[in-house]
């Protein structure tokens, strides 16, 4: 019986010296109101910029993306080593919502905004950007740390 004893009080020591974490993400874990950040809307336009300015986003977190279209042209979004580096829990377009395995790319046919709910997971550097364009504006450059 000692042996459990001494057992039962190194393990209980070891489990009050275990670091904390700086905050508790609630029931819903990573996707908890507290764990989430809107991002700048994305618009795809014509010979406009997608977006201000680079993002940095923290591996980890969660994040939501609106994704806006001026109808002014056909114009897609893609992004393949950014979408490979996060987890997509849903995309929503017209107030429905899709739950996609991934995504490599998107393509507005017309006017209209979707927005994007994921969890940043690789850290790196990568891009978003219309197809086909060589303008800088026509990216967005994206950081996970």
């Amino acid at each position: 019986m000692k042996h459990g004893f001494k057992i039962a009080l190194a393990f209980a020591g070891a489990l009050a010296a275990a670091p904390s974490f700086a905050h508790d993400l609630g029931f819903a874990g990573l996707l908890s109101n507290t764990n989430m950040e809107e991002l700048p809307e994305i618009t795809l336009s014509v010979g406009k910029p997608l977006a201000d300015g680079p993002l940095v986003l923290k591996s980890g977190s969660g994040y939501e993306i609106e994704i806006t279209s001026d109808g002014s042209g056909e114009l897609a979004l893609e992004g393949p080593g950014f979408f490979r580096a996060i987890w997509v829990n849903e995309v929503v377009v017209n107030d429905l919502e899709i739950r996609p395995y991934g995504l490599e790319s998107l393509e507005f046919d017309d006017e209209g905004t979707m927005e994007i709910e994921f969890i940043a997971i690789k850290p790196g550097n990568y891009f978003l950007r219309i197809p086909g364009s060589t303008g800088e504006g026509q990216r967005l450059d994206i950081t996970i740390q």
